[in-house]
């Protein structure tokens, strides 16, 4: 489940803390990012877990309307939300009842938004058309979950909130994590009953082995990469770049020179997209171009065996320096936090 994009805003982050925290002990830092990887997994099978806790809520008012209809000779509510086939599925599933069984967090203790959640779904169309309708089978069931997954669950800022009181890291990783989710309950089959595999955490050794060569390049080399920085800018004042550029564009360069099998244009446009979320306005574009003058010079200068298309006479006329004025200090935040390291705190809850 682990893959290079929460790899990469992980290291971002974690470097970030490596130089604020003033401790700068690698192997430490190390073992942080690796812990804050492992709060992502938690993260996948607590969403799971709160489609099982729905289900329940939902049962548990079910029983409610149950015994009224019968004192009062009603007609008796329909169960037919409460045995969703893939929800059941789900709340057996072997693998996600272990998990939930060693965590303190339950989302039983969560019962007022449990039950604001239950009453939005239940108010919605994709509800409604489902109680109605006369199609009766897993795959409608399984259909319904993902609807409702993507529309009440993906963005609902009551569950952010819950969520950033369990844990810090989750700021950054609910969006990705939210896809995997998904991807869950499009794999679910029905025959496989409370053995249906969840994603693992790491997909493979590879993904974890990235991970570290990484993190420790980015720090080890740090000097070496700022002076290939340097040679990129000089026609700009280095100590003017928003100190997250630098952050970036340092594990950028560290991706290019440990990696020869990742193409240099996909290590630039991954780095484009983080400085977007954790830069200034204009940080995109700037490390955009600082990125491809880095790279040409060390494949010029042969410290670099990757390949890169020429330039187009259009891009040759382009300074890397031009119309980027970026502050002192640090950088605005444009969409996620960056996290500090573990002094200060990641479980209020655990």
């Amino acid at each position: 489940m682990i893959n290079r994009e929460i790899i990469r805003i992980k290291i971002v982050q974690l470097t970030y803390a490596y130089y604020q925290n003033g401790n700068k002990n690698i192997d430490s830092a190390e073992k942080e990012l690796f812990f804050s990887l492992s709060k992502a997994y938690d993260l996948y099978n607590y969403l799971l877990a709160l489609i099982v806790a729905v289900t329940k809520e939902a049962g548990r008012r079910n029983e409610v309307l149950q015994a009224r209809a019968q004192r009062e000779g009603t007609p008796m509510p329909s169960q037919k939300f409460v045995l969703n086939r893939f929800a059941l599925q789900l709340s057996e599933n072997k693998t996600l009842m272990e998990f939930m069984e060693t965590q303190k967090f339950s989302w039983a203790d969560n019962d007022i938004f449990l039950g604001q959640l239950l009453e939005h779904i239940e108010a919605s169309a994709i509800y409604q058309e489902y109680m109605a309708s006369t199609d009766d089978n897993y795959e409608t069931d399984r259909e319904l979950w993902r609807k409702l997954y993507k529309t009440f669950i993906t963005e609902n800022s009551d569950l952010d909130a819950i969520l950033e009181e369990i844990s810090l890291y989750w700021n950054d990783d609910k969006e990705i994590v939210d896809t995997f989710v998904v991807k869950t309950i499009k794999r679910f089959h029905e025959q496989e009953g409370p053995k249906q595999e969840l994603l693992p955490e790491w997909d493979s050794d590879e993904e974890k082995d990235f991970a570290r060569k990484l993190f420790r390049a980015a720090i080890l080399n740090a000097d070496q990469y700022q002076r290939f920085m340097s040679e990129a800018s000089r026609n700009w004042d280095f100590s003017r770049l928003a100190y997250m550029d630098v952050i970036l564009m340092q594990i950028a360069i560290a991706e290019m020179m440990t990696f020869p099998n990742i193409p240099i244009n996909v290590t630039i446009n991954e780095y484009v997209e983080l400085a977007k979320l954790y830069s200034t306005r204009k940080s995109g574009g700037y490390i955009n171009g600082m990125l491809d003058a880095i790279a040409r010079n060390l494949i010029k200068t042969g410290r670099l065996m990757k390949h890169m298309e020429p330039k187009s006479p259009k891009e040759k006329g382009v300074s890397t320096s031009e119309g980027n004025e970026f502050p002192q200090g640090r950088p605005v935040k444009m969409r996620h936090r960056i996290k500090k390291g573990p002094a200060d705190g990641d479980n209020k809850k655990d």
